[in-house]
């Protein structure tokens, strides 16, 4: 099929790529863009596969699709995203001493702190639940685990949002994407000298001090790894956020379920919008061997497209992919590659989901109703980051119905 095309860079693709993954994974689950030289793939167990073949596909590139950033030394903004075993493994070892479960589980009292204050100052009547809620929380969260004085944050999640953009028409990362980047790692290259001297309580410190048998991070993998985290954990949690408020509002009987209180549905309508409309929608691998499925061989030395947002709608696994469904087959969910796979799995997924409980769960059980003007959102352009940039709305609080 010679009119199939996928190209990330195409603003009407970024609006609605689904019926093209459909097509893809129906005529051409290997499928060539000669255009960007860029291989997808994009049926569910092929996805699944790739994510876990560290023979073949490579992350030592980076697992960005733009030119500039498809590099051998893209881990010095990507962290061990960018690396393969056993240099990987070992950084990953390291950035899990001071990334732990227990760390990330000590941050909810403050997750609910700065949940309530932003609730309390925006759910008035009209808001932006990006720009008021979704958009500012999951960025706290992160500076507050690093250690990111208050004032700063505004900047750092400015900063944040110019190197995802996209610009319609630009092949690659825009010059305000790259400047934005720089000025991240020079912002954090002065937080980490500062911890080295005068040590605190937050990550950054713990990262400074993470030791296995006597090898410990440099600078420089310290960097990587924070800006890595106010990048891919920031941007995929506010995306979560708003898509699932997006989604929800849009079907009016199963809003109602998740707002009626005692209903407990919080967990399961955060993972059938991780399924439905992904955050993190593809990752780009180095192919260190020819890749053939079916008659369609990608040669080594190829940048391969794995899509996650096409394998969570294959309906070779899931009922009914392209309905939004709260009440989904709980063993369809567990199938959902959102976060990755293998060795590469987010190390961040726990975090995210404890942010989405939490905001979410405080979101119903203060609304009554709201309404979301969908024609007026505005989504964010990137590559491979979707959700939404403006999700306005109107809330009706339980109170306020009671009063």
């Amino acid at each position: 099929m010679t009119d199939l095309v996928l190209d990330p860079y195409d603003y009407a693709f970024q609006a609605d790529p689904y019926p093209v993954y459909a097509r893809l994974r129906e005529h051409e689950p290997l499928h060539h863009n000669p255009a960007h030289d860029l291989w997808a793939i994009t049926r569910h167990a092929d996805v699944s596969a790739a994510l876990r073949d560290d023979t073949r596909f490579s992350n030592a590139m980076g697992v960005s699709l733009d030119v500039s950033a498809w590099r051998p030394d893209a881990y010095k903004v990507m962290s061990f995203l960018a690396m393969d075993a056993p240099r990987q493994t070992r950084l990953r070892k390291l950035v899990s001493r001071g990334f732990t479960p227990r760390r990330v589980q000590e941050l909810t009292p403050r997750i609910e702190q700065l949940t309530h204050h932003y609730l309390d100052r925006s759910l008035d009547g009209e808001l932006d639940w990006i720009t008021d809620v979704a958009g500012r929380l999951p960025m706290d969260v992160i500076s507050e685990m690093m250690g990111v004085p208050e004032a700063d944050r505004d900047e750092i999640r400015r900063l944040a949002d110019l190197v995802v953009h996209r610009e319609e028409g630009v092949l690659d990362v825009p010059v305000a994407g790259m400047e934005a980047s720089l000025h991240l790692v020079a912002y954090y290259a002065e937080m980490v000298t500062e911890r080295r001297v005068r040590p605190t309580d937050d990550l950054t410190s713990a990262l400074c001090q993470a030791e296995i048998d006597g090898d410990k991070l440099d600078d420089d993998e310290i960097i990587a790894f924070l800006f890595l985290m106010v990048v891919a954990g920031n941007e995929t949690t506010t995306k979560l956020l708003g898509n699932a408020v997006f989604h929800l509002t849009q079907r009016p009987d199963q809003f109602a379920q998740v707002f009626e209180p005692g209903a407990d549905l919080v967990n399961v309508w955060i993972e059938e919008t991780l399924r439905h409309d992904t955050s993190s929608q593809m990752v780009a691998r180095h192919l260190l061997q020819d890749y053939r499925l079916g008659d369609v061989v990608a040669p080594a030395g190829s940048k391969v497209m794995i899509v996650l947002g096409s394998a969570n709608r294959d309906e070779r696994v899931f009922t009914e992919p392209a309905v939004y469904d709260i009440h989904r087959d709980k063993d369809e969910l567990t199938q959902l590659v959102s976060f990755g796979g293998g060795r590469h799995y987010c190390l961040g997924a726990n975090l995210a989901r404890l942010e989405a409980r939490i905001v979410l769960r405080e979101l119903v059980r203060r609304v009554r109703h709201l309404e979301v003007e969908h024609e007026q959102c505005v989504r964010v352009h990137s590559t491979n980051v979707r959700g939404f940039a403006s999700v306005p709305m109107r809330v009706e609080l339980r109170q306020k119905a009671l009063a």
